[in-house]
């Protein structure tokens, strides 16, 4: 399904930006080190860079976030310029402020939800980890602790349920309905296949470099036995845990999520779609190294119904498409309401360049519709 996943929300997103190791790929996640930001704040300070009337953001909660989404960037092989990271700076800042006058504003209900929704994020993020190993692989990228993001998740949560309250935001049955009934194509599953593997990796984990020539061929040897005990009919699962140099899966059996085409390397991909329940493939080389794989099951193409439930969160299709919507109502309603809090409580940045930068921020923002009031609707 293609309509937006509201998992996570936008600073918690930002901090776990980094995309979960590939399941078919070795764990390449680069270690930003043990609390970079600790070490930065203790050479350097940790100065207040806005305040106002309940609002207190030092630099070292911006730049935890922003040490997250470089991170991520990383990951990717990617890199952010000067100007981006100014541009990535004013925004962080900008949602930090919001969170924390909007945290004012919460009740006991909104709380509730957003800790409801901070559980289901954390365990969204596990089961898409597919261990707590991987995951605290990827936290620990993030120079960040699972305590440390459900904190944030739950901060963010909690300040978005208010907000939605606060604006009257809703999604109504019949609108769920039309949409769904208007983006057919967006509710189409393709085709689906269930696989476990073992992968005897021929590069470096870290470099990315390939190993030596001795050492792959030795582990061509090792997967052509492997692969003779697994069709003579030795446990799959139990030979990939031992043999397996997939960190993700490993322990699990070698099992991967139900993926569909595309998802995967080529080789992988084209290799686990041609086989059959039970079977297992020949060795097939990827970039990564060779593996082995299983087949589970093999899910046919179909239409998803409104009850139908998505991974990884498992909540069902019409929810999916309520949150999309209420998250678009929200994205358009909010920018007067979140002004006039701002101005209300005399935000002052204390920092010349985040200043300006949020200036500039400003400027480039989309106006509100006309016909959106500029007064902050009435608290209920």
């Amino acid at each position: 399904m293609k309509v937006k996943q509201i998992l996570l929300c936008g600073i918690a997103a930002t901090i776990m930006g980094s995309p979960l190791v590939h399941a078919a790929a070795p764990d390449t996640t680069p270690n930003a080190g043990s609390n970079s930001s600790d070490a930065v704040t203790a050479l350097f300070g940790d100065p207040v860079i806005a305040r106002g009337d309940g609002v207190q953001v030092k630099r070292s909660d911006l730049d935890q976030v922003v040490t997250g989404f470089k991170a991520a960037t990383e990951a990717r092989g990617e890199t952010l310029s000067a100007e981006q990271l100014t541009h990535l700076e004013a925004q962080m800042l900008e949602r930090l402020i919001d969170i924390q006058l909007l945290l004012q504003k919460a009740d006991d209900a909104d709380k509730v939800t957003g800790t409801k929704k901070a559980d289901d994020a954390i365990a969204a993020l596990l089961e898409k980890a597919g261990s707590q190993e991987t995951l605290d692989i990827q936290l620990k990228a993030a120079d960040t602790t699972e305590s440390q993001l459900r904190n944030k998740v739950t901060q963010e949560a909690t300040a978005m349920t208010a907000l939605q309250r606060l604006l009257g935001v809703n999604a109504s049955g019949a609108e769920v309905q039309k949409f769904y009934d208007d983006h057919p194509s967006d509710f189409e599953q393709p085709e689906m296949v269930h696989v476990r593997h073992i992968l005897f990796m021929t590069i470096d984990p870290t470099t990315r470099e390939p190993l030596a020539d001795d050492v792959v061929k030795a582990k061509r040897k090792e997967a052509d036995d492997i692969l003779a005990r697994a069709r003579a009919g030795e446990d799959f699962a139990k030979l990939a845990e031992e043999y397996s140099d997939d960190t993700t899966t490993k322990s699990k059996g070698g099992e991967l999520p139900p993926f569909p085409h595309g998802q995967m390397v080529p080789e992988f991909d084209a290799a686990a779609f041609s086989l059959t329940n039970n079977q297992i493939s020949d060795v097939v080389t990827t970039m990564f190294g060779y593996h082995i794989i299983k087949m589970i099951d093999k899910t046919p193409a179909k239409k998803l119904s409104l009850t139908d439930t998505v991974p990884p969160s498992k909540v069902t299709v019409s929810d999916r498409i309520k949150d999309y919507l209420v998250q678009q109502k929200t994205d358009e309603l909010a920018p007067p309401y979140l002004n006039q809090l701002k101005k209300a409580a005399d935000i002052q940045i204390l920092d010349p360049d985040l200043s300006a930068a949020v200036q500039a921020l400003s400027v480039m923002s989309t106006n509100a519709p006309a016909d959106v009031p500029a007064a902050a609707p009435a608290e209920k």
